[in-house]
């Protein structure tokens, strides 16, 4: 094992064994995930084979029940999903280009797939840090076969439109002839923020994606929603990208898992965050962003080197069984570190008074250190 997967493995370990999280979940291990899918079956269900039957059309059904959608396909990863979705609108509009923000995830953390494997040209919509405005796209100096919109954008701070914003780049996307596909990875809890349900949200796209394991807590695995023309093309590209695996059903009932309990529950996270958010920007030298919190997760600044914090969040995790905040990293201010956090079920046990609390106790071992 490398020094880095050593290092993961201690965190892990770290985090399950603390009484209080204020950032994030206590990991679950193999055995307990396997005990939330084995809840989830209902009756005697057949596993899926190649995408057909079993939990991954069960879960299908009720996305696109979620969701108002026509017809919706299941896939390994969201990755793929969005390149797919991507390339569709390039072929129905004979048009290359698609309208990207510079901070979205097929610009930032897919390894150029859109192009390399797609073919497909990126233009920028915005080098604002939110998502662009109706007149960013309307002004636009070339077509557009397909206009992507992040909700939330994700490396801008989790920063969401408000409901108008979002209807009008809608509105000027279809004005200039393109199609338009919602990132949404976060969708599930954007709906606070905007106003609306899921289904309202994805009825204004010609496409949607929808993660289950970043704020379901399943497993892996995401799902594209359209209308059944798309999704026909999904699930043939899907097959030639090598996402038509034999069984999915482990995933798929981790989903439905998720969609069951957790869903539920993602407003009250949502409310919750901006307790936590205030409580955290009383701190010497805190900042936020955004404030409040659009959704269940936002940035936190604090002045001092990423590896003093990331150390004295071990050390609490591992000598006091309390996790504050991890994955700091230093940003281009010498000094001044970011983290990401998300407010779930272990941090609604925290009032205000405790987060502070938990703060000092953190602050005072980077002190020392």
């Amino acid at each position: 094992m490398t020094d880095e997967g050593a290092m993961r493995v201690r965190r892990f370990a770290a985090q399950r064994g603390c009484d209080t999280v204020l950032s994030g979940v206590r990991p679950a291990s193999v055995r307990e995930q396997l005990a939330v899918i084995g809840e989830a079956v209902t009756d005697d269900l057949v596993p899926d084979f190649y995408g057909e039957g079993g939990p991954v059309e069960e879960l299908e059904a009720r996305v696109a029940a979620l969701l108002g959608s026509e017809a919706v396909a299941f896939f390994p990863t969201g990755t793929m999903a969005q390149q797919i979705a991507m390339r569709y609108g390039a072929e129905v509009t004979g048009r290359e280009a698609v309208g990207l923000h510079p901070l979205s995830h097929p610009l930032l953390h897919e390894r150029d797939a859109y192009a390399v494997l797609g073919g497909l040209r990126a233009v920028r919509t915005t080098d604002e840090p939110r998502n662009p405005t109706a007149e960013e796209v309307a002004a636009l100096d070339e077509p557009i076969g397909t206009l992507m919109l992040e909700l939330p954008l994700r490396d801008a701070g989790f920063v969401l439109p408000t409901w108008d914003e979002l209807a009008a780049v809608v509105a000027a996307a279809r004005e200039r002839g393109a199609r338009v596909h919602l990132d949404g990875a976060r969708l599930w809890e954007s709906a606070v923020h905007l106003g609306h349900s899921p289904a309202e949200i994805a009825a204004l796209a010609d496409s949607t994606y929808v993660s289950f394991y970043k704020s379901l807590k399943g497993h892996s695995g995401a799902a594209l929603a359209g209308d059944a023309e798309l999704i026909r093309y999904a699930r043939a590209w899907r097959h030639r990208h090598g996402g038509n695996l034999y069984q999915q059903w482990p995933a798929a009932l981790a989903a439905l898992a998720g969609l069951t309990h957790e869903l539920p529950r993602l407003p009250g996270y949502v409310a919750h965050a901006k307790v936590v958010a205030a409580a955290l920007a009383t701190l010497p030298g805190a900042r936020v962003h955004p404030a409040p919190p659009h959704t269940h997760q936002f940035r936190l600044w604090l002045p001092y080197p990423a590896d003093a914090l990331n150390d004295a969040n071990l050390a609490l995790a591992e000598e006091e069984k309390a996790w504050f905040v991890g994955g700091w990293q230093d940003t281009e201010v010498p000094g001044l570190a970011l983290a990401e956090v998300t407010v779930a079920g272990p941090a609604r046990e925290l009032d205000a008074d405790q987060v502070v609390d938990l703060a000092d106790r953190f602050l005072r071992r980077v002190a020392s250190a």
